[in-house]
């Protein structure tokens, strides 16, 4: 039963057609990034980025250098979309968004994250055996046919996507439409539709028709009776975060995921006439089926694992963002804080005022006052930047921030000097103070200076 649903061959063109929209889109992506400023926004006015702790070797390259790393990432699309030294590009394609990606959190989104486990799909997938130049180059690679996982692959993910996506929607700043109300005044000045998204009647649509649409898409589109309709609503919802939030390939991207969801004959008749059609259904076992299957197993179960792991480290994920990143939490939450940064030299007790414009750009200077680990993170910087000039430092922060418009809270315990402790990726920071504490008076460095 394993062998036929994992390894029964069914016609290869939504394969091959995704291969050609996946390629166009990681290309758009590429050189959009250029053309809209986000590489100089990002990693090139920046002194220096905030990378994922533990890839700190992973930085910008000096000058006006990302340009071109860019437009050589946005080259290996433009080869995976006509299938030309396809393996090859889809690594490297793979390789340099993934190092993109963990260089920097200022700009975090799950679609980056997203694109990574696509494309790193994408490599071990025969997508290039049909309508490609290496097909062309060399017709004994030309097939009609792929094996089932082929297209599993893809509907396990986005299962996965979505179902956490709408689970982590639970919450009451989500159910009472207060975060969908703050992002929606942003969005008053939008042409005809700008007052209509200010209604509240438009945050409950949205509030509750995000969870209902991320917790039945899949299954919808999986149920033949429901497929063409859920197709519909899934096209009215991509288009319109297009339209609303701006969010680049991601909706079209999103939407091309229906080529795995209807029948290879609906695919091959719109989109590949001209190609034979496979009909065989052939179970053909490979010799890498026991490789595969726990390979498999292995990556599903992390990806099953990890948007859980919140659930074991004390305290709210909205608050203190330990198991946030790399859990399919995206758009949850509007928070906003304000920080001062003060460093005390160990042997003086001279403490000494920060000021975050003379260090990080103001997207920066948002998440070093609102995120724990960017918060340590500089601190470190700080430490070792004086330690370049022979002192020897401590580092407090008096961080308070509020979240969907919320009271002001304090979010790091003043006391603590941040730059002397340890970051532990799975278990909880306690110098991040707990959600529900009420307002206390602290005796630091900090209050002693002001």
């Amino acid at each position: 039963m394993l062998n036929k649903f994992l390894f029964k061959h069914i016609d290869n063109s939504s394969l091959i057609v995704f291969r050609i929209i996946f390629g166009l889109l990681c290309f758009l992506e590429s050189v959009g990034a250029i053309y809209t400023g986000w590489i100089k926004r990002t990693l090139i006015d920046p002194e220096f980025t905030f990378s994922f702790i533990g890839l700190e070797f992973l930085q910008p390259l000096p000058g006006n250098w990302m340009y071109a790393y860019y437009a050589i990432m946005g080259l290996f699309g433009l080869c995976i979309m006509l299938g030309y030294k396809y393996r090859f590009s889809a690594i490297m394609f793979t390789l340099m968004w993934a190092a993109t990606y963990f260089m920097q959190k200022a700009s975090y989104n799950n679609h980056y994250y997203l694109l990574i486990l696509l494309s790193a799909f994408m490599v071990f997938l025969p997508a290039n055996r049909y309508y490609s130049i290496d097909a062309k180059n060399n017709p004994n690679i030309k097939q009609l046919s792929m094996p089932n996982w082929c297209r599993l692959v893809f509907i396990f993910q986005m299962l996965i996507v979505y179902t956490y996506g709408s689970l982590a929607k639970f919450y009451p700043g989500w159910l009472d439409t207060s975060f969908i109300e703050i992002i929606m005044k942003g969005k008053q000045h939008y042409f005809l539709v700008g007052d209509l998204l200010q209604q509240k009647w438009m945050h409950y649509f949205l509030a509750y028709g995000g969870i209902l649409f991320d917790g039945l898409i899949i299954p919808l589109l999986l149920y033949k009776p429901t497929r063409k309709w859920a197709f519909f609503a899934s096209i009215f919802f991509h288009l319109f975060n297009s339209f609303v939030f701006q969010v680049g390939i991601f909706p079209y991207l999103s939407l091309s995921f229906a080529l795995f969801f209807f029948e290879p004959e609906t695919i091959h008749r719109i989109f590949l006439r001209k190609k034979p059609f496979y009909s065989l259904n052939e179970v053909l076992i490979p010799s890498y089926r026991n490789a595969l299957i726990t390979l498999g197993a292995i990556y599903f179960i992390i990806q099953i694992a990890l948007p859980i792991r919140h659930h074991f480290i004390k305290d709210d994920v909205l608050w203190t963002e330990e198991g946030h990143r790399l859990s399919w939490r995206m758009m949850l939450r509007a928070k906003q804080g304000f920080a001062v940064y003060k460093v005390v030299n160990k042997q003086t007790q001279k403490p000494t005022n920060i000021n975050l414009h003379d260090y990080l750009t103001n997207k920066q200077i948002h998440l070093v006052s609102s995120k724990p680990d960017a918060i340590w993170q500089f601190s470190q910087r700080l430490k070792d930047s004086y330690a370049k000039k022979g002192e020897d430092v401590s580092v407090y922060v008096d961080c308070k921030v509020k979240i969907n418009g919320g009271p002001l809270k304090r979010l790091i315990d003043p006391d603590v000097d941040i730059a002397s402790v340890k970051w532990d990726i799975f278990k909880h920071s306690d110098w991040i103070l707990p959600s529900n504490e009420t307002e206390k008076s602290h005796q630091n460095p900090l209050k002693s200076s002001q």
